[in-house]
């Protein structure tokens, strides 16, 4: 199994690490704002002496309408998260939906996303695996937490261990999702770290006909129980004003809500101790699953940019 993945050189994620924060708005809808969201993660990682992964989409390439927006596209989104990264000095991440998108974002960006709808598509695991970089892969809402084992491999196997898992939620009914929080020690314990996604946890898709609606009273609590449950880090989506945000505003946090959230987290985390062995029944949970390795000690593949431990 894969213990810690490192980011960017400067911290790591799992293992008993400081949880990893990964946020920002749901799509690059400017660089005035994308600059104002880094400015703020910036100050706040400074703050908190936290790890900040400033995240912005550049083509939202699955949204429920045509006529939805979908970002600036590559050329553009990559020059903005390079700015971001520069004048910010934070680390930075992007989805990428097909896998010749995989290697051009890997020059800018520090961390690639593969989007939950994508999390079984070989030929974009397996791109994403070879730039060296560390990867992210969303959970997808159809999965078992167990299954994700068999996504796991298919990065690793592109010679990358430097692999994390995004819980996210699961399908439940129509135009609904449930987090069953059995799945952060189910996939913690026996594949990779894994991060819990409070804002898209409270999507509601496709719940608002040519876009998805969601409900943001329930980021915290979710946040709160994810962390409780061992979470290695969690993913905000965030925007200035989410009700005039181009892409997932019913399910974004306002700034000014973040850092209370964040304290809050923090001190979850320091109260609740390590389960002690592998969680009594998890096998159990996972019928058939394996480690990808005897002691998940390996460097990632091409460049070397990522490690997982």
């Amino acid at each position: 199994m894969i213990r810690q993945v490192a980011i960017a050189g400067r911290f790591r994620v799992g293992g008993g690490a400081t949880p990893v924060f990964i946020a920002g708005p749901c799509v690059l809808e400017s660089a005035e704002l994308a600059f104002g969201v880094a400015e703020f993660l910036a100050s706040l990682a400074a703050r908190l002496s936290i790890p900040v992964i400033f995240k912005g989409s550049y083509d939202k390439a699955n949204r429920s309408s045509v006529r939805s927006f979908r970002g600036p596209g590559e050329r553009e989104g990559l020059r903005i998260l390079a700015e971001v990264k520069s004048r910010y000095g934070l680390p930075v991440t992007t989805d990428v939906h097909e896998p010749r998108q995989a290697g051009s974002a890997a020059k800018v960006v520090d961390l690639l996303q593969i989007p939950a709808f994508l999390c079984r598509q070989t030929d974009l695991l397996v791109a994403a695996g070879e730039t060296g970089l560390p990867v992210n892969v969303k959970k997808g809402q159809f999965m078992a937490p167990w299954d994700m084992a068999n996504v796991v491999e298919k990065v690793a196997v592109a010679g990358n261990r430097a692999v994390f898992v995004t819980e996210r939620g699961t399908t439940f009914g129509y135009n609904n999702l449930v987090v069953d929080f059995r799945g952060i020690p189910a996939i913690r314990e026996k594949i990779c770290p894994v991060v819990f996604d409070a804002t898209h946890s409270v999507q509601l898709p496709g719940g608002a006909g040519t876009v998805s609606s969601g409900d943001r009273r329930f980021i915290a609590p979710l946040a709160c129980a994810a962390m409780a449950a061992g979470a290695d880090g969690v993913f905000l989506e965030i925007h200035p004003d989410p009700e005039r945000a181009l892409s997932d505003g019913p399910n974004s946090l306002p700034l000014r809500d973040v850092e209370p959230l964040v304290r809050s987290l923090l001190a979850i985390r320091a109260a609740v101790t390590e389960p002690g062995a592998a969680g009594e029944g998890s096998d159990e949970m996972r019928p058939g699953a394996r480690d990808l390795g005897p002691s998940g000690s390996a460097t990632a593949g091409k460049g070397g940019k990522g490690d997982g431990t």
